[in-house]
């Protein structure tokens, strides 16, 4: 809810394409400065985003990069 996020202590955006970075930056002046920002790669589109994720990342160090890690273990 866009509206909520003035109280919001952590906002993770799931990347698909350059627009959700976008999307997170318009969206991180919305949160407090103590936010923890997260990316995280959409998971059937992680091969063609991780790098773009990965750079944007070493640009803008106040985010961080999310992995679903239960899926590289193969944890449904």
């Amino acid at each position: 809810m866009i509206e909520e996020l003035h109280k919001a202590d952590e906002l993770k955006v799931v990347v698909v394409n350059n627009t959700d970075l976008k999307w997170a930056e318009e969206h991180e002046k919305s949160v407090l400065q103590s936010c923890k920002l997260f990316l995280q790669p959409e998971w059937d589109k992680t091969d063609s985003v991780i790098a773009r994720i990965n750079t944007y990342v070493m640009e803008h160090p106040q985010w961080r990069i999310s992995l679903q890690t239960h899926k590289y273990m193969n944890v449904r």
